[in-house]
């Protein structure tokens, strides 16, 4: 079974529903999950001959702007949800009286 594709129809609609004054970045490598900005939108054709669009980074260094949010991973279900471990209450470093 081949892996299902999005279209540009499919993430037309999607988009549809953002607020497009918001900035579209790319999520990339599960692993390591880091974040990309998008700069050009490239259409070609693959080695079937059909039709292609690329979204594409910019080839600027600050293309990656850093690590993707947490709670972006989480989302799409590339890393499970982390809690910080409970905290122990904080041991007085003399006793009570300040002696």
């Amino acid at each position: 079974m081949q892996p299902t594709e999005m279209t540009v129809g499919d993430l037309t609609k999607r988009l549809s529903a953002c607020d497009p004054a918001s900035p579209l970045r790319l999520a990339m490598n599960p692993f390591f999950p880091m974040e990309h900005r998008l700069e050009r939108v490239v259409e070609a054709t693959d080695r079937a001959e059909r039709p292609v669009v690329y979204p594409a980074e910019s080839r600027n260094a600050d293309t990656q702007p850093g690590h993707l949010p947490p709670e972006v991973a989480v989302a799409l279900a590339w890393q499970a949800p982390v809690q910080a471990p409970p905290r122990r209450p904080r041991r007085a470093a003399r006793p009570a009286g300040g002696q």
